[in-house]
């Protein structure tokens, strides 16, 4: 695709989002020791941000239906300024917390929003590649931000970090003031009618098993600093290069994850999380170790976000009527998951089972996951979505 400084925009704000949503899972530790709390409390300021997106994801696409484009991603991404801005000068837990509630609603709007704004920025036989531009700015956040974020709070305080993630917010509203076209607001539309859309059975069979499949990602995921430290021993460095590790491994497994779900949805579903469960299990055993364990996360990455084409597919299918919306509230699911898959882990943490059980809890909700959709494929459920092709 050609150089396109809108789509480089959007990359910019999906950039930014992604290391605001995923640094603090490798700066727990920081956090926790400098807050005086524990790392399970800790935790919850992961689950706060996930059930701010769960609840802003439609909130803020259905009150903003009629704002121009450029001005209501402008809001949204000043909206994740003022967030990491208030989480930046935050003097105790609390103020934190509600800080990441604020950043995250913007999150699902923008990424929904900004989905469709790239793909009507090119000729139409290359908006799939514009979205992917888009989204690629998550990917590199993962592969560079977050563990950029995660030595600059070890090194400089977690303050640094989200100083340095609202600077990020302020450059995004610069470039997409700068480079997006006036774009009105789309005509027509019926909220109440997207919103039926959204209560029929196989719409919220997808989405549940979009909070399935996440949650077991988070379980694990969000623990993952003080797994290392405690049981593997490893220092900041080896940290910070398995963030580094497992963002390569995502974005290997997005790529694959997407082109085996266009030959079968359900297929691609029930390999990965198969994988999953795999991958888990064998992580609670050889996590002592550090050669398996750089190798396990890897594999890990690939293996979690492979499985996020497949559920947006899924979701996108069966609610064609409302595909912005359904978007959006997918993105929501994906946050319900994180938030019940951080509350699991720091439930079994906080209830002395070890750092190993988190990594079988996470494998326990992948199987439930795997249940789920082979019993849809069994029985009533989405015949249309069980052979998803395109």
């Amino acid at each position: 695709m050609k150089f396109n400084p809108p789509l480089l925009a959007l990359a910019a704000g999906a950039f930014g989002i992604g290391v605001t949503e995923f640094a603090p899972m490798g700066l727990l530790p920081v956090i926790a020791r400098d807050l005086d709390v524990s790392i399970p409390a800790a935790g919850l300021l992961i689950s706060a941000y996930a059930l701010g997106v769960l609840l802003g994801a439609p909130l803020m696409t259905l009150t903003t239906g009629r704002v121009p484009r450029r001005t209501l991603l402008i809001l949204l991404a000043a909206i994740f300024t003022v967030g990491n801005l208030l989480a930046a000068v935050s003097n105790g837990y609390g103020m934190l917390l509600v800080a990441r509630l604020i950043t995250s609603l913007n999150h699902g709007a923008f990424f929904g929003v900004g989905s469709v704004v790239a793909a009507s920025l090119v000729p139409a036989e290359r908006r799939a590649g514009a979205v992917a531009a888009m989204f690629m700015g998550l990917t590199i956040a993962t592969v560079v931000g977050v563990p950029l974020a995660t030595w600059a709070g070890d090194q400089l305080g977690w303050r640094a970090s989200f100083w340095g993630i609202a600077g990020l917010g302020l450059l995004t509203m610069a470039a997409l003031r700068l480079t997006l076209p006036a774009m009105p607001a789309p005509s027509g539309g019926d909220a109440l009618a997207e919103l039926r859309v959204l209560r029929r059975g196989p719409v919220l069979a997808a989405l549940g098993l979009t909070v399935i499949a996440s949650s077991a990602m988070f379980t694990v995921f969000t623990y993952i600093a003080p797994i290392l430290r405690e049981e593997t021993h490893a220092s900041l460095g080896f940290v910070t290069a398995m963030l580094l590790t497992y963002g390569v491994g995502m974005t290997v497994g997005n790529w694959i994850g997407g082109r085996f779900a266009d030959r079968s949805v359900d297929r691609t579903l029930i390999v990965t999380l198969a994988s999953l469960v795999a991958v888990l299990a064998a992580l609670a055993l050889l996590m002592p170790y550090a050669v398996p364990t750089a190798i396990l996360v890897f594999l890990w990455g690939a293996v979690n976000f492979a499985l996020v084409p497949p559920l947006q597919i899924r979701v996108m299918s069966a609610a064609a009527e409302a595909p912005n919306l359904a978007s959006a509230v997918n993105i929501g699911a994906f946050n319900l998951g994180n938030a019940i898959g951080a509350a699991l882990g720091g439930a079994v943490i906080a209830g002395g089972l070890g750092y190993p059980a988190v990594a079988l809890a996470g494998a326990a909700a992948s199987a439930l996951g795997l249940l789920a959709i082979l019993l849809g494929r069994s029985g009533e459920g989405v015949p249309a979505l069980a052979e998803a092709r395109r």
